[in-house]
């Protein structure tokens, strides 16, 4: 869809597809539902807000991806990312998500599971798995789950 554009803005879209975000830079997605495989591979600085983004191996190989009160559905997200914000997010049928990424996530209800997540830190409120096996490389990724949350 607009593979390898910079400096682009979207409000209210409603998209299904694949590949579409590919190589973006300077991107500001707001208020969208995007259903789309592949969506933020390889992309830098890129904020999505008040948004749901379903699809699979959501975002790999991204820098600076930044998610704000958004619904993220899908198998394996946000695995080798670099500079991972996931701010008051929920993570919807997510499993072996986070694989060697660089992550700061405050997540909202539960994660299916968590696979090898490089550094940073992970707070959830429910986290049914936490795979720490078969790394090619160091983790020191910090998961706490919530007490007492509602």
């Amino acid at each position: 869809m607009l593979f390898d554009s910079k400096n682009v803005k979207i409000n209210n879209l409603e998209f299904s597809g694949k590949y579409s975000f590919q190589y973006m830079e300077n991107l500001i997605i707001e208020n969208s539902n995007l259903d789309t495989k592949d969506a933020f591979w390889h992309s830098k600085n890129v904020t999505v807000k008040n948004s749901i983004v379903k699809g699979e191996y959501l975002a790999w190989f991204s820098d600076g991806l930044t998610s704000i009160n958004c619904k993220i559905v899908g198998t394996q997200p946000l695995c080798y990312c670099k500079n991972l914000k996931l701010i008051n997010c929920e993570m919807i049928d997510t499993d072996l998500s986070f694989e060697y990424s660089e992550v700061t996530a405050n997540i909202k209800g539960n994660i299916l599971s968590i696979k090898n997540p490089k550094s940073g830190y992970i707070i959830a409120d429910s986290v049914n798995e936490i795979i720490n096996e078969g790394s090619i490389m160091e983790n020191n990724c910090i998961i706490k789950v919530r007490k007492n949350h509602k």
